[in-house]
């Protein structure tokens, strides 16, 4: 179990934290059609940045997620998928809002399934603690970053400097 500030406030997580070396088989989210979705097979083959958020409607959040798309759009062969407890089409709203085309945003609010798997659950907000996780195309983990205070920004640098080294 990991534990973070969020606020200043102590958080422990929920589930057990995904290490680098870890394969990760599967899990479940839900797009902006409503439709529960595997990513990592309907990403099959290809480098994934995963970028999680508490909450696409706070400024940090969004700077995040802006920050990433832009920094990675250049990698060859990667997706970058963010993933919130938002719904979808608060999601999605954001997306449009923002000029992020082509954007792939997950929601986990239905049953928290990646929350629990990833270990990423306050469970007393129900948000996800902001993360990002890098994986290489057979889907193992070659980066993992709990950002120790949740309202800070992660580390952009390392991140993208994981995902260009694969």
């Amino acid at each position: 179990m990991t534990t973070i500030t969020f606020g200043g406030n102590e958080v422990k997580l929920d589930g057990k934290a995904v290490e680098v070396g870890q394969h990760i088989d599967s899990f479940n989210v839900v797009n902006s059609e409503l439709k529960d979705v595997e990513p990592l097979k309907e990403y099959a083959g290809t480098k994934k940045l995963i970028s999680v958020v508490p909450s696409l409607d706070t400024g940090v959040c969004q700077v995040q997620t802006k920050t990433f798309y832009n920094k990675a759009a250049d990698v060859e062969n990667t997706q970058l998928i963010t993933i919130s407890n938002d719904l979808p089409f608060a999601q999605k709203r954001f997306c449009a809002d923002e000029g992020i085309e082509n954007a792939v945003t997950f929601s986990d609010h239905k049953d928290l399934s990646f929350a629990k798997q990833f270990g990423t659950l306050m469970p007393h907000l129900r948000l996800q603690a902001r993360s990002v996780f890098v994986l290489d195309e057979d889907d193992n983990v070659v980066y993992v970053e709990y950002v120790p205070e949740g309202t800070n920004e992660p580390d952009y640098d390392k991140a993208i400097d994981a995902l260009k080294n694969i």
